[in-house]
């Protein structure tokens, strides 16, 4: 089998067509968005209750604190309303401002808007990381 160079975890994982995508999409939050790679971590184990569940990728604010989550998919894997809360889910631990579902193919990303009625809109351009945290 395939493997690629996890710079977040620091090793060699399996490509599989899930991890294709999400080093892609960490490449565009490096690149596209400047995020400082010491600000991501990639597989984050995280709890909810007793379940336990791993986030794709987190996107860490100057604080510290989780600015963003990424639910990576493979390609074929359609963007569905059950991704969405999937990552919503996580989003119940993190309490992030930015939410991001991708295949590779389709990314749709998400800002929390402070309302608990409508908690996240959905946005058609990602702003930097510096912007992010404004």
């Amino acid at each position: 089998m395939n493997r690629v160079w996890d710079p977040l975890r620091k090793k060699l994982v399996a490509l599989t067509p899930e991890e294709r995508v999400r080093q892609w999409f960490i490449g565009v939050l490096k690149d596209r968005l400047k995020v400082p790679e010491y600000m991501m971590m990639s597989e984050v184990g995280l709890k909810l209750g007793e379940k336990p569940f791993r986030a794709d990728i987190l996107v860490y604010g100057r604080d510290t604190a989780p600015l963003m989550v990424v639910e990576c998919k493979r390609p074929e894997t359609e963007m569905s309303r059950e991704v969405l809360e999937q990552a919503l889910k996580y989003n119940l631990v993190l309490g992030v401002r930015y939410i991001v579902i991708t295949n590779g193919e389709k990314t749709f990303g998400f800002r929390s808007t402070g309302n608990p009625e409508v908690p996240f809109e959905q946005i058609t351009s990602f702003p930097d990381w510096e912007t992010m945290q404004k």
